[in-house]
């Protein structure tokens, strides 16, 4: 139990500081149809990811029976992003930085959602296959919007 709440409260650090280096980035438009513009929504896809993760380590912090479930859906998120970036999909605005942190912190968690660490509700092969898909709409869903 202590282990758990230790690695919830790093990555709920983590994703608070990145939450807000990545909010702090956007640009809010001046005008109103800018705000209809497919670039005004794709400035929102890393914090997007970093919320993500501060539910998943909220949800890891208190032992929520869905805890593996979100851990997976950030981990495919957060993984996509590079991936679908490197294959030429798409550009990803994430930062370096932001990239390599939320790798680390992607890995990790779907070691923990896979693995079932804490002795949480297992992920079923269904909940693992839809976050998965989910993971994809929603990076397709930033990028493409």
């Amino acid at each position: 139990m202590k282990k758990r709440k230790i690695i919830s409260s790093l990555l709920l650090i983590i994703g608070f500081a990145l939450s807000v280096a990545f909010i702090s980035k956007i640009e809010f438009p001046q005008g109103f149809e800018a705000y209809f513009k497919r670039a005004y929504y794709n400035q929102f896809g890393p914090l997007a990811i970093s919320v993500e993760l501060l539910i998943a380590s909220y949800y890891l912090f208190i032992g929520h029976k869905k805890t593996n479930f979100t851990l997976a859906l950030f981990g495919f998120t957060a993984l996509l992003d590079p991936f679908f970036n490197q294959i030429g999909l798409f550009n990803s605005i994430v930062p370096l930085y932001g990239t390599i942190i939320l790798s680390i912190c992607a890995l990790l968690c779907l070691w923990l959602a896979f693995a079932n660490t804490f002795k949480l509700k297992r992920l079923s092969h269904i909940a693992a296959v839809l976050s998965f898909v989910l993971g994809i709409l929603i990076e397709l869903f930033f990028n493409y919007l």
